[in-house]
Formats: structure tokens, C-alpha cells, sequence
């Protein structure tokens, strides 16, 4: 059985505010979407004013959605693993992978391919889940339960990759692209007040521990 055959569509449609939130401020700017889905992110930024041209890719055909809609200047089905982005190298000022990275065999390799389609100051946005997450450890360490699940979740049963942050910076800076930003995202959100003073008493580590997802902004540079 392949798994994603089991996901329901919304596994594959919805807009990620989460990373257009995190776009340049620049309606000129194209942008490519990997692992793009049913097109709703795309279709968004497009619609909305917020890049010039908008591309994306992506495994599967989902039918009812998107991904053909106009809005969209290109849309291409096929795996990131084994092709090549159909565009002239250092052309993109936006490269999105949302959540796509741990589904891979070697994103070291893609995110290093896809780093020459990048024009030189050019950003990419990718999330990632945290394998350091409480939930996640706890089941490991204490209950030594290394348990895939169906319905998603950093232990999806379509992942192949785990990282912790230090990770995710590795993979960004190897292929030659430098972290701007860092937004760890939060499954259990205790108050403000609280997270500081548990970041206090542990010496910075509770956070890493509350972060279930890590949305990271690198940068290429002519370096």
C-alpha cells in the first residue's frame, strides 16, 4: 500500500498563512511552491498581489482542485527526487517547502538543486517538524514506543527524514543558503509568562521541547 493513497485530500489542499506570512514584501517577485498540494498557497499569493508569477510541483494529481487554476502560471506534477524545475537557473526570488523536506530521501541533495534555481539574494521558507517535541520524546525515551501514525503529526507514517533544529540549519547551510529567521512553532501554547520562565530555569531548553514544527528563512547568498 503506498500511504499516501490513505490521506484524506485535506492532508494535500489548504493555505499555509503560516509561510505567506513570511514572503518578502515584493509584488514582483516569482515564486515556486514544492510539495504545493491542491495549489491553494499558490493560488493565494497570486491572487492577493503578492509575487509577480507563482509556480508549483508537485507529486500527485488532485483532482477538484487548484491546481489548475489560472491564477497559477505553471503547475507541474512530478517528484523533486528525480527531476528538474522546469525554469532557467537563478530565476525564482521565492522557493517554498512546506512540510515537504522530511517526506524525502535526500533532501540534502534537493534543497541543494533547488538552491541554483534561487537568484542571488533570493530566500527560500521551509517547515519542518521537530523530532524533539514532548510528545515525541516522551513516547520514545519513556514509553520506548517508536510508533508511525496515519493521521500525521511529526511520526507521519510519509516520513522518511527527522530533525531537530540544529539539523535544519545543517541542511540549509550546506547546500550554501544562510538562516535569517527562525519561528519555532507551538502544538501546546502555554502563556508568555510562563514559556519565559521555564526558558529561564532550563537554560533555553523548554522551548525546543514545546516546538512542534520549525518554520526557517535561508538566504542565498553570493558566497
Amino acid at each position: 500500500m503506498h500511504y499516501y493513497d490513505i490521506k484524506d485530500k485535506d492532508y494535500f489542499t489548504g493555505t499555509r498563512i503560516d509561510l505567506i506570512q513570511l514572503l518578502p514584501n515584493n509584488p514582483e517577485q516569482k515564486v515556486l511552491e514544492i510539495g504545493a498540494g491542491g495549489g491553494d498557497t499558490i493560488t493565494y499569493i497570486k491572487k492577493n498581489n503578492l509575487a509577480k508569477e507563482v509556480m508549483g510541483l508537485e507529486l500527485f494529481e488532485i483532482p477538484n482542485s487548484n491546481q489548475s487554476n489560472p491564477a497559477i502560471d505553471k503547475f507541474v506534477l512530478g517528484n523533486i527526487e528525480q527531476m528538474d524545475v522546469p525554469a532557467e537557473e537563478n530565476y525564482f526570488d521565492v522557493i517554498i517547502c512546506g512540510d515537504v523536506l522530511e517526506h524525502l530521501i535526500d533532501p540534502w541533495a534537493v534543497v541543494e538543486k533547488l538552491t541554483k534555481y534561487l537568484k542571488v539574494g533570493g530566500v527560500m521558507i521551509a517547515s519542518l517538524p521537530n523530532v524533539r517535541e514532548m510528545n515525541t520524546l516522551i513516547k520514545i525515551a519513556m514509553l520506548g514506543d517508536f510508533r508511525y501514525k496515519e493521521e500525521g503529526g511529526v511520526l507521519d507514517k510519509t516520513h522518511l527524514r527527522f530533525f531537530c533544529k540544529k539539523n535544519i540549519l545543517n541542511l540549509l547551510t550546506t547546500a550554501k543558503l544562510k538562516p535569517v529567521y527562525n519561528c519555532p512553532s507551538f502544538k501546546y501554547n502555554p502563556s508568555q509568562k510562563s514559556r519565559k520562565i521555564m526558558n529561564m530555569l532550563t537554560l533555553g531548553l523548554f522551548q525546543n521541547f514545546l516546538t512542534f514544527q520549525h518554520l526557517v528563512i535561508s538566504k542565498k547568498t553570493a558566497n
